[in-house]
Formats: structure tokens, C-alpha cells, sequence
């Protein structure tokens, strides 16, 4: 299934990306979500992508090993190269129906390489290994290696859990080192910070003169962070705004290609397709661009290329259009609804003292009904909000815990009066908004699938500088990177 911008296989889900750059094309090897019951073994699949907007699927990459195999769920791994020219995928392996001493189903680190430019993969059953001493067995996934070059060693970095200790706090990333890519000696703990259940998908990057440890956060936020360090060794400091994204968007890991750095990950579906549906593993594949700021922390934003695939303009609102309202709220909506598929930028002059602004999504008439996402200067957020909530009783103030926004779906970003960009990317029924090219929140839109677009203001004055809606160009260009050859040959 061919989709532009984002990918979801046909009649699955992607899981955890393992995203692999290599040149010029990004090879993204993911976990194939069937939700099938029973379950038939999870196994990695394939797509690649040069402009980061076309998605070429090639089928099961590394298949699950059967259900007696230690690898029947094939789960998160990393790629590497090594100096002779072998690709190596070392990944977690998981059998619910083999335990460990902690009566959990096992968790090992498995091995697989690949000889013919990743079109076979190799099992290395041999070089299986589980939880070094002090860790829980049933928590050892996720192994990312990297090549240390000042140390001369291969370090791997796992998911891991202390045996002991409130059962809240023992995530740690645990580290293996090895010289051969076989054999695996434990070594002292990468991060130990003793806070959260576990930090899953972890890697590390250098760029620069910063080194940057990613990981995804098991806890009550379920979120994707970043520490920043000046060297392996840390200390890992934490930025003021430390999330790529809000809830929904999970398990990010990145690649680069001409010094631009990459996260994919995927935006969590809701059961039941519905807005009030509780958050799902896995959705659909979505793209982010970091930026490097001069004090070494990350601006996140839609790719450029995500934006020049929606570059026809048609109506919004027309600019200079000043929103008013002191002591109260007013929007002004657009007269027709908006596609199913478009970009909207939106730039306000917000005045001092203004307590909340913003954008109407798929919007009734008299924007009384809509998605909302809120600029909110005096608490420093976006929010994304709906009306009307999900009723839970015949009376007015019935409304689903009487709740002021989609309290998961909060970011945090600095709104000084002055000029401020919303930017919206909505595909169906994927929503992926931004501020100020620095900030960005992922998310569904599923109870109202159609819509106009509108701009709003409460307590206070805004100046819509600019609110355009772009339709997506079907005649963007492929850098022509992944060409039938490429493709034949990952499929060979």
C-alpha cells in the first residue's frame, strides 16, 4: 500500500520502526501489527523511501521463527554494517509460552546478518543471549548498537529492568559491549536514572559536538524524550522541553542523511476508531525533522518535503482579519469545507495579555462544533481540544469528566506576544499540528470526518496574519533514488 506523507500497510498497523540509511534511501524496517487472533508471530516487514513521502512496501523482511522458537514475536532491534560489508540486525526475541524465573515470557537478544544488501537475513542462534545477572528476564528487548570509535568496541544498548527495587522505578538501559558482533560481555549500565517503569527503543547519536540519548518513556506519559551530553560517558542532561511529540506518537527512532536528522515513529490508533477510543500499540508511520538549536537542543517539525507534497493553495481566511474579543470569545469560519488531505498554516500577532488562540478544524458552520487546537500564552501550551465531548448522561454538565481539553494532549512551548505559526497537517484521520517550526503535536480525528477550517480568539486580540489552506500536489517528484531496481532487488 502506496500512501504520501504517512504509511500504514494495508489491513495492518506499524509498529516500532527500525529506521536504516544507507545511500541516499531510508530502509525502514518495521513491526507488522496483524491484530489477529490468535496470534500468528510478529515479524519485521520492509518499506523504503528516498523523498520521505512516497513509501514502497516489500514484504516480510525478517519472518517470525515459528511458534516454538524463542523469536515467535521477532520485536525491536537495530541495524548495523560492519567493516567487511555484512549488514547485522540484532533484535528481541519473545515466545509468550516460554517463561522466565520471574514468570514472565522470556525476553533475549538475538542475531541475524545479512550478505546480500538486506534482501536475506542469516539466524545466529548461537549468539542468543538473555538478561545479565540483577535484571528481570522477562525485560530485555530492544538491544540498539553502535560502534564506539574512541573505544574501539561495538556497544549495545538494551531495555532492561533491576531484578529489585519499587516496581516503578527500576527501568535502566543495561550495555553489552563486543569486539565481533557474537559474542556479548555486560557491561555497567548506560542510564540508570531510577524513575520510570522502563525506556524503551533507547538509542544514541552524535551530532556535533552533542551526544543525544532517545528513548521512549513507559510510563503514565508514554512519550518519546532526549537527554543531550557532551560525551558517552554523560552526565545526560534533561532540556526544558525534552518530548518529541505528545502521547500518541510513540517509539521514535531516527536516521540521517546530509546533516539532517530524521525520527520515525508511528501515531498510536484508538479502538473502536472513535476519539473517545482508548489508545492502541501501534498506527500508522509518521515522519519528523530535528534541528539542531545553537545550544545543542532539538526544534521538531513536518519534514520539508512532507510540506511540498500539500503546495496548492486554496481559500482560507483572508489575511489582516483582526479577532477581538476582551472579555469573551470569537471565531470567524471559512465559508466552504476543507478537503480530506491539506496543510493549513496559520500565523497570528497575538497581543499581550491574550488568553487563548488558535484553529477550528472540520468545523460546523458556526464553528460551534470542531476539533481545536489552542494556543494558550499565559500557561505556555498548545492544547488540542473538541467540542461537543463525549457525553456521559442526559444532562448538560454530563460531559466526559468535565475535562477543559484531551489532558494527554498537552505540549509545552514558549508564546511571548507577537507574531506565532500554527502549522496543521490532517490526512484522514491523522492530525499532525506544529508551533512555531519547534513543536509538535500528533494525534487522531475520527468522529468528525468532515469540515471547515477557522480561527478563533478568547480574552483577547489577534491579528490572522496568514491562515492558508494547501491541497496535496500529486505531481511531487520522486528523487528517483528508489528506483524498480531497488526495489526488485529488496524483494528478490
Amino acid at each position: 500500500m502506496n500512501q504520501r506523507g504517512f504509511y500504514q500497510p494495508s489491513g495492518a498497523w506499524v509498529g516500532d520502526v527500525i529506521p536504516w540509511q544507507e545511500g541516499g534511501a531510508f530502509h525502514l524496517f518495521y513491526l507488522y501489527e496483524s491484530r489477529r487472533t490468535p496470534r500468528d508471530g510478529m515479524p519485521w516487514h520492509r518499506v523504503i523511501t528516498d523523498n520521505l513521502v512516497d513509501f514502497h512496501e516489500t514484504g516480510s523482511a525478517l519472518a517470525s521463527g515459528g511458534p516454538a522458537a524463542a523469536d515467535f514475536n521477532v520485536y525491536t532491534g537495530s541495524i548495523v554494517l560492519d567493516g567487511e560489508g555484512i549488514h547485522h540486525a540484532f533484535y528481541t526475541g519473545q515466545n509468550p509460552d516460554v517463561c522466565g524465573e520471574d514468570g514472565r515470557p522470556l525476553q533475549v537478544v538475538m542475531h541475524a546478518s545479512s550478505s546480500d544488501g538486506m534482501r536475506s537475513w542469516q539466524r545466529h542462534p548461537d549468539d542468543t543471549f538473555g538478561a545479565s545477572p540483577g535484571y528481570e528476564t522477562g525485560d530485555w528487548r530492544d538491544p540498539f548498537v553502535f560502534w564506539d570509535e574512541d573505544s574501539q568496541v561495538w556497544r549495545m544498548l538494551i531495555t532492561a529492568r533491576h531484578a529489585h527495587g519499587p516496581a516503578r522505578r527500576r527501568g535502566v538501559i543495561a550495555q553489552c559491549t563486543s569486539r565481533d558482533l557474537a559474542s556479548w560481555q555486560p557491561a555497567p549500565s548506560f542510564w540508570d536514572p531510577r524513575r520510570y517503569i522502563a525506556h524503551e527503543c533507547p538509542e544514541v547519536f552524535q551530532w556535533g559536538e552533542w551526544w543525544y540519548l532517545v528513548y521512549s518513556e513507559f510510563s503514565d506519559a508514554f512519550t518519546t524524550r532526549y537527554r543531550m551530553a557532551r560525551s558517552l560517558e554523560g552526565p545526560w542532561i534533561a532540556p526544558e522541553h525534552d518530548t518529541l511529540d505528545g502521547r500518541a506518537y510513540y517509539a521514535a527512532k531516527s536516521a540521517a542523511r546530509d546533516g539532517r536528522r530524521f525520527f520515525f515513529g508511528w501515531i498510536a490508533s484508538r479502538e473502536g476508531a472513535r476519539d473517545d477510543g482508548a489508545w492502541e500499540w501501534a498506527g500508522t508511520m509518521s515522519v519528523l525533522e530535528a534541528e539542531q538549536r545553537h545550544d545543542g537542543t532539538l526544534a521538531f517539525h513536518p519534514t520539508e518535503e512532507l510540506r511540498q507534497a500539500f503546495a496548492e493553495p486554496v481559500d482560507g481566511v483572508a489575511p489582516g482579519t483582526v479577532l477581538r474579543a476582551p472579555d469573551g470569545y470569537t471565531c470567524t469560519v471559512a465559508p466552504a469545507e476543507a478537503p480530506g488531505a491539506f496543510r493549513m498554516v496559520a500565523r497570528f500577532d497575538v497581543t499581550e495579555g491574550t488568553g487563548e488562540c488558535g484553529v477550528l478544524l472540520r468545523a460546523s458552520a458556526d464553528g460551534d462544533e470542531a476539533y481545536v487546537l489552542r494556543l494558550e500564552p499565559k500557561r505556555g501550551r498548545l492544547v488540542f481540544d473538541r467540542w461537543p465531548r463525549r457525553a456521559t448522561g442526559a444532562e448538560q454538565w454530563q460531559i466526559s469528566g468535565d475535562v477543559p481539553f484531551v489532558v494527554e494532549l498537552e505540549r509545552p512551548c514558549t508564546l511571548q506576544p507577537g507574531i506565532h505559526e500554527l502549522e496543521v497537517i490532517v490526512d484522514g484521520d491523522i492530525c499532525v499540528a506544529s508551533v512555531d517550526n519547534s513543536t509538535v503535536l500528533s494525534t487522531r480525528l475520527y468522529d468528525r470526518p468532515s469540515g471547515r477550517i477557522g480561527a478563533f480568539v478568547g480574552e483577547g486580540t489577534v491579528t490572522v496574519e496568514e491562515l492558508t489552506v494547501f491541497t496535496r500536489t500529486d505531481s511531487y517528484a520522486s528523487s528517483a533514488l528508489v528506483t524498480d531496481d531497488v526495489l526488485a532487488a529488496a524483494t528478490t
